[in-house]
């Protein structure tokens, strides 16, 4: 890596954040359990082999500004993100820890209001939360929230998957929630409000596991661009888009003119973007579709 230090640009995906983990990560020899998917493979989960199934392992720490934003907050952001990063491997999600780093003076109604939404996901998608920490610190920060999760998959499905001849699909507007984000803080407004897509993906995606599903993922850091790359150099093929069929908001579109953003480089956060056998896309479509998060 050339830079000594860490800036912003190394937590936004793409090839900046791709130099930094291999930097770091040189540093861990043991990487995985044996048969299983670990730190090398650098996919949405852990895996680790038990009997017949899967155990699907995952973690991830969440910060936003404003921790309150259109469709959603930090609390509801943290739980949707690590229930997507085991759906899209192919597991239920059954389990899921939570633990906040809170500032100093940091409102307890605010508190409330995210542990809240932490439940509401939870009990919508039947992922109990089973354990936590918590620490106070005397600092600038607001709050993180680290959530880890884990879930079990009889297969598991892989970034490295794609097939010569598979369609890529993906469930609904590219672009959703970084643009609502990043619109909410310069103070740009529409005719309708932008919201945020955060949402929790399960309940799509247990309905498609029965076809061919070679690769599926989140597009969250770096967007749908970083994660069609990603497929890409894992799989070692190429990826033909036709652009014009890319669904997006027209309010998507005005804003990332405006703030001169390319929305296929944002966050997404109810999106899953899948690559699946030609002779199979229609089925798949017809059944997303039976999901309130399928478009």
């Amino acid at each position: 890596m050339k830079s000594k230090k860490i800036s912003q640009i190394h937590g936004g995906g793409g090839e900046a954040m791709n130099e930094l983990l291999s930097e770091i990560l040189s540093e861990i020899k043991n990487k995985s359990v044996k048969g299983g998917i670990g730190l090398k493979e650098m996919d949405d989960s852990a895996t680790i082999p038990l009997g017949d199934k899967n155990i699907v392992f995952t973690t991830d720490s969440y910060t936003v500004r404003p921790l309150f934003f259109p469709g959603g907050d930090i609390g509801k952001l943290s739980i949707c993100g690590t229930i997507n990063d085991l759906a899209v491997m192919g597991a239920k999600p059954i389990a899921i820890s939570t633990a906040f780093i809170i500032g100093d003076g940091f409102s307890l109604s605010d508190l409330k209001e995210i542990m809240k939404s932490i439940n509401r996901i939870s009990e919508e998608t039947n992922t109990p939360v089973v354990t936590g920490d918590t620490k106070v610190i005397e600092d600038r920060i607001a709050l993180v929230i680290n959530t880890s999760g884990i879930g079990i998959a009889d297969r598991i499905i892989k970034d490295s998957g794609l097939k010569v001849g598979d369609k890529i699909i993906i469930n609904g507007t590219v672009g959703d929630h970084g643009i609502a984000i990043l619109a909410n803080r310069k103070g740009i407004e529409f005719e309708t409000e932008l919201e945020s897509d955060c949402a929790p993906l399960y309940d799509l995606t247990r309905r498609i596991l029965k076809y061919r599903i070679h690769a599926m993922k989140d597009p969250t850091r770096g967007g749908l661009a970083n994660t069609l790359n990603e497929f890409a150099e894992k799989s070692n093929l190429g990826i033909l888009i036709d652009d014009e069929k890319i669904p997006f908001r027209k309010e998507v579109k005005a804003a990332s003119e405006m703030l001169g953003i390319d929305p296929l480089s944002v966050a997404n956060e109810g999106k899953i973007v899948l690559s699946v056998g030609n002779d199979d896309a229609e089925s798949v479509l017809k059944e997303m579709r039976k999901s309130r998060y399928g478009k």
